[in-house]
C-alpha cells in the first residue's frame, strides 16, 4: 500500500479530538499511517454571543476548512449537525460514520419539579429553544455557549435548573451524569431523554470531508462510510437545505430505516416555540432520493416560506 501520512484535522476541544481519535484508530485498523492535527475554531473563542448573532455559517468547521485549503491538513472529522450544507468549493463529504445516539437529554439538579411550574433553562440551540418553549411557554431559556465540559461547568455554577445537550457528546467522553460515576453524583446531577424533541438534522453522526481531488485519501476515507447513516443524514440535510435554514434556525430532523421502508419526521419552529409545522412520513426504501426536498416543500407551502422569512429577519436584528 502506497503510504502517504493522513494528517487529520479536528478542533481542540476534548469531543473534537474523541472524534478524530476514533477515525485514526479505524483508519489505523485498514493500515493507513496517520497524523493528528488540532486547531480552534472561531466558534470555539467567541463564546460571549450566540451563534446566530455572530452570523457565520459553519463557524465551527470554517477554520478546518480554510487548513485543508492551504494543504494544512489533508481530512477533516466533523459533528455532522455543525456542517453548513453547502461545503466550500473543493471540499467533498467521503464518509459518514454509523450514527450514534441521536436523541437530545436534559442535565438537571435536584429534581424535575422545575418542569410542572416556572424553570429556567439553558442552551446555545434556538431549535433546542423554540422546541422547549413550545412545551414549557412559562419557563426562560438562557444562551450557554461552549464546549460540552464547559457547558457543564457553567450548569453547576449557575441558578439554572438544567442544560439541553446532545446524548452522544456526553456518551461519547463520559460525561453522562450517570455514566460519569462519582463527578456526576458529587455536583448532584442527573438526566432526562428528550424524547419528544426533535434532534438536529444528522445529530449524532460524525463526517469527514476531504479535498476533491485527493484520490488517495478519499479511497483510504471512504471505506469508514456507513450508508445506513449516510442515507438517513442526507434525507434530514435535504431536508434543511431546503428550509434555507443554515445550522441556527429552529429546525429538527430525523430519518430512521425500518426494514424495507424510512421513517422520517421534521418540523420548522419560530424562535418563540408558539408556531409549529411538522411532517411525518413512512416511504418505500426507494424514495429516499427526494425525500427530504418534497417533505421541506410540503412546510413551506403550508406557511413555513413565510415563518423563515420572519426569523431570517429576527436573526439579522
Amino acid at each position: 500500500m502506497a503510504q502517504k501520512v493522513i494528517r487529520i484535522g479536528t478542533r481542540d476541544s476534548e469531543l473534537a479530538l474523541w472524534q478524530a481519535h476514533t477515525v485514526e484508530k479505524k483508519l489505523n485498523d485498514l493500515g493507513y499511517k496517520t497524523e493528528i492535527i488540532a486547531v480552534k475554531s472561531t466558534g470555539d473563542i467567541i463564546l460571549n454571543k450566540p451563534l446566530y448573532e455572530l452570523g457565520i455559517t459553519g463557524i465551527f468547521t470554517k477554520t478546518l476548512d480554510a487548513a485543508m485549503i492551504n494543504g494544512q491538513v489533508d481530512i477533516a472529522v466533523h459533528s455532522m449537525k455543525d456542517v453548513p450544507t453547502a461545503l466550500p468549493i473543493g471540499i467533498v463529504q467521503v464518509a459518514v460514520l454509523e450514527r450514534a445516539n441521536e436523541k437530545d437529554i436534559l442535565v438537571y439538579k435536584n429534581n424535575l419539579d422545575f418542569l410542572t411550574g416556572n424553570g429556567i433553562i439553558a442552551t446555545g440551540s434556538l431549535r433546542r429553544q423554540a422546541q422547549w418553549l413550545h412545551k414549557y411557554p412559562t419557563h426562560k431559556v438562557v444562551d450557554l455557549r461552549g464546549n460540552v465540559n464547559l457547558r457543564m461547568q457553567k450548569l453547576n455554577e449557575s441558578d439554572w435548573n438544567g442544560a439541553v445537550f446532545a446524548a452522544a457528546g456526553l456518551e461519547r467522553i463520559g460525561l453522562t451524569p450517570t455514566l460519569s460515576k462519582g463527578e456526576g453524583e458529587k455536583i448532584g446531577l442527573d438526566y432526562i431523554n428528550l424524547d419528544w424533541m426533535i434532534p438536529a438534522p444528522a445529530q449524532g453522526a460524525m463526517v469527514i470531508v476531504a479535498m476533491a481531488n485527493d484520490e488517495f485519501c478519499k479511497e483510504a476515507v471512504s471505506e469508514l462510510n456507513d450508508l445506513e447513516t449516510d442515507i438517513c443524514t442526507y434525507i434530514e440535510r435535504q431536508f434543511l437545505k431546503t428550509l434555507e435554514g443554515g445550522c441556527t434556525a429552529p429546525i429538527g430532523a430525523i430519518a430512521k430505516f425500518t426494514e424495507d421502508t424510512i421513517e422520517f419526521k421534521g418540523a420548522l419552529f419560530s424562535l418563540d416555540g408558539k408556531q409549529k409545522f411538522e411532517v411525518e412520513k413512512v416511504v418505500p426504501i426507494e424514495q429516499w432520493k427526494k425525500l427530504g426536498f418534497e417533505l421541506a416543500k410540503e412546510i413551506l407551502n403550508s406557511g413555513g416560506a413565510e415563518l423563515m422569512k420572519n426569523i431570517k429577519e429576527a436573526l439579522k436584528k
